[in-house]
């Protein structure tokens, strides 16, 4: 049977759709009202790193005079680039009725966002005292018509773009009459970008810091006799891949931090500009900027940087959030007494943010502290800004054992935090191991070795997240704690991988990449193909970030076709078009984005009624099965396969937050005549009646 055109999604516009999943959350009257500003704030965010990877690639490959077509699923990379734009534009326009609308709703709870002139008699006087004291000391400002060079601007930093119209000779700054002189005013980043004014009448009021910049203008040019002068807002996105030299005088750390340092004066990729600027503003600015044809230029509203939303204050407004949660213990597991004990005996799963993310704080300060535990491996990715975690293993070397710590220097915008923490724990003695030549390590693994009479035993926990106990507040994912000996051999076998990378292990447990993730997934789909031709049961259940491997998805529409029943919770990006017929018939996807982010790698193969179930730190992204080292994990514990089950099928009956994958890409909330299941409440909830069984 001739394979359909429209086989695949391109991933960078399957991006864009997951985008607006999140700016759908915005829209949500379901969701409280600050939480939406915040979800606007994220929308924001994610644009940008958007444009600095996603977009930024597409684009080298257009300067490169290459089509693209054979990786970016058959599209042209120059005509991928316009269509960006154009959906992006719209998205932003979509943006910003929802904030018009949200900033009418916050005047019926008596909270007001006012600009410039709306400021009232009773605000000016501390609106020009917080200028003076606060604001103007860290101001930028840069005339620029006089320059020989054009100033770099900071990647994605906002700026008011000043225009004046002078109105008669200034020194030696001006000879015409009625000239236009232009400035940029850099936004500071020290400042908090919500400016809350003094109460009344019990009304909060709240004016951006761009506008309390704009109501002190006079302040700024008072060397200026102006008729008029406006300062619209612009912002720049640069390329942010690391081009990394092949110097080999250079340590690593050195040749990272170099690259990142390259990121600063790396080219632009988007110019956003408030579309009510002046055209003779707009046209110097471009021309000054050296803004490309393949640059994606972005009409916007007032203000930029509206990732800055994600810290809106709550101005103690807890009816407008989220109820807080108090993440769970596991049960049988308890944070008093030796965690190891409790391991050895049998295995545990931790689902964090429904349970406390400090069983892992836990294991390692139990290990630091220890006198039988020798040494301890774990990788590192992504850390908090002051990670527990850092610190039981620095605890752990000063009492006398090995720690090894394989930190990825390369973890996308957390270079600069993991070169400091790289710094810092190899003068505490810690040995570092920097990755792998060509790959990324992206597992989640840690290993702890003790001794116990004559033998060496095993501890060790894996997951499909970051070791990071910030996030794990708001991530979900899974961790499994475990002393299976078989396991953590192997989980062995990888940390010497790391050291030794010419020798490729073999495994009978792990599913590593890049060697044999792809391999052992493709082996039990067939399982289940095979199962269907056979007449038995047929199940492939999965749940990623994103899915983007196009031999995976032929895969799955291979599954599809021979009657296998496949059903996806994909919360990002995915290439794969379910519900065609002949191809993805039997395919079933859902998105489910709400109030925290999903992010757990769960398979469960039905296996003709015996569940083969694993976790991984690996999505189904070529980058990830090719390019990284992973780590999937099979779950063994009757228990614990029963709990990835059981939290799989709440997500997977979400009727509240999931959205339909469909051929028309429309974003549609699930909609069934079954009982309202909002999955994240739900698995709140159904950890909170394990504690009561």
């Amino acid at each position: 049977m001739a394979k359909p055109k429209n086989e695949y999604v391109n991933r960078e516009i399957s991006w864009l759709h997951f985008n607006d999943r999140v700016l759908q959350e915005s829209a949500d009257k379901n969701v409280p009202l600050i939480e939406r500003l915040r979800f606007l704030g994220i929308f924001s965010n994610n644009l940008d790193e958007f444009f600095k990877v996603r977009y930024a690639t597409v684009k080298r490959i257009v300067d490169a005079g290459k089509s693209g077509k054979s990786v970016l699923g058959g599209q042209v990379a120059k005509d991928l680039l316009e269509e960006i734009t154009r959906i992006v534009i719209k998205q932003q326009a979509k943006s910003l009725a929802i904030l018009t609308k949200i900033e009418r709703e916050f005047a019926t709870e008596n909270i007001f966002i006012i600009d410039e002139t709306k400021v009232s008699e009773k605000q000016a006087p501390f609106i020009k005292d917080y200028f003076l004291r606060k604001v103007n000391p860290q101001l930028t400002t840069i005339i620029l018509n006089n320059l020989r060079e054009f100033p770099l601007l900071k990647d994605t930093a906002a700026y008011l773009a000043v225009r004046m119209v002078l109105n008669r000779e200034i020194g030696t700054f001006l000879r015409k009459r009625n000239e236009v002189q232009y400035a940029l005013i850099e936004i500071p980043k020290g400042i908090d970008r919500f400016v809350v004014l003094p109460e009344e009448d019990g009304k909060n009021y709240i004016i951006i810091l761009d506008d309390v910049i704009r109501y002190c203008l006079d302040s700024i040019f008072t060397m200026f006799e102006y008729q008029d002068i406006s300062a619209h807002m612009i912002k720049i996105t640069r390329d942010a891949e690391l081009d990394i030299d092949n110097d080999l005088s250079k340590s690593f750390i050195q040749k990272i931090s170099s690259s990142v340092e390259g990121r600063k004066v790396s080219n632009p990729v988007r110019f956003v500009y408030d579309k009510r600027i002046k055209i003779d503003t707009l046209r110097f600015l471009k021309e000054k900027m050296d803004i490309e044809e393949t640059d994606s230029v972005i009409p916007g509203g007032r203000y930029h940087n509206r990732r800055d939303y994600m810290g809106f204050p709550s101005l103690g407004r807890t009816d407008l959030l989220y109820d807080k949660i108090d993440p769970l213990p596991i049960k049988g597991l308890s944070l008093e007494g030796s965690i190891f004990e409790k391991i050895g005996q049998k295995d545990y799963l931790q689902y964090a943010p429904y349970h406390t993310f400090a069983y892992v704080i836990k294991f390692l300060k139990e290990a630091a502290l220890d006198p039988f535990v020798k040494s301890i491996k774990i990788t590192v990715y992504r850390l908090a800004k002051n990670s527990q975690v850092a610190a039981a293993l620095v605890n752990a070397v000063k009492n006398g054992k090995e720690v090894i710590v394989q930190i990825e220097l390369q973890a996308r915008f957390d270079e600069q935090a993991n070169i400091k923490y790289a710094n810092n724990l190899q003068k505490e003695g810690i040995k570092l191991i920097f990755g792998v030549p060509g790959l990324k390590v992206h597992s989640k693994i840690c290993l702890v070795e003790r001794e116990e009479g004559n033998t060496v035993k095993r501890y060790g926990f894996i997951s499909t997240g970051n070791f990071n106990e910030s996030t794990a507040k708001i991530y979900t994912d899974y961790t499994l704690f475990t002393a299976h000996d078989g396991i953590l051999k192997e989980l062995d076998k990888v940390f010497g991988f790391f050291e030794t990378t010419y020798k490729i292990n073999k495994y009978k447990h792990l599913v590593v990449s890049p060697h044999y993730t792809k391999n052992k997934f493709s082996k039990l789909i067939d399982d289940e193909i095979a199962n269907a031709v056979n007449g038995k049961d047929a199940l492939i259940q999965i749940k990623m970030n994103s899915f983007t491997s196009y031999k995976m998805v032929d895969k799955l529409y291979e599954a599809s076709r021979a009657g296998v029943k496949v059903q996806l919770i994909i919360r990002g990006i995915c290439c794969l078009v379910p519900g065609v017929e002949g191809m993805s018939d039997n395919i079933e996807v859902i998105s489910v984005v709400d109030k925290f982010l999903e992010h757990p790698r769960l398979f469960i193969f039905g296996n003709a009624g015996n569940p083969k179930v694993y976790i991984s730190s690996a999505d189904w992204m070529t980058r990830n099965l090719d390019y990284r080292v992973e780590v999937g994990c099979p779950i063994y514990d009757e228990g614990v396969k029963q709990e990835l089950i059981d939290t799989f099928e709440i997500s997977w009956k979400d009727n509240v937050k999931a959205r339909v994958f469909s051929k028309v890409q429309d974003n549609a909330y699930k909609d069934d005549d079954k009982p309202l299941v909002r999955s994240q409440f739900a698995t709140y909830d159904y950890y909170l009646k394990k504690l009561e069984e």
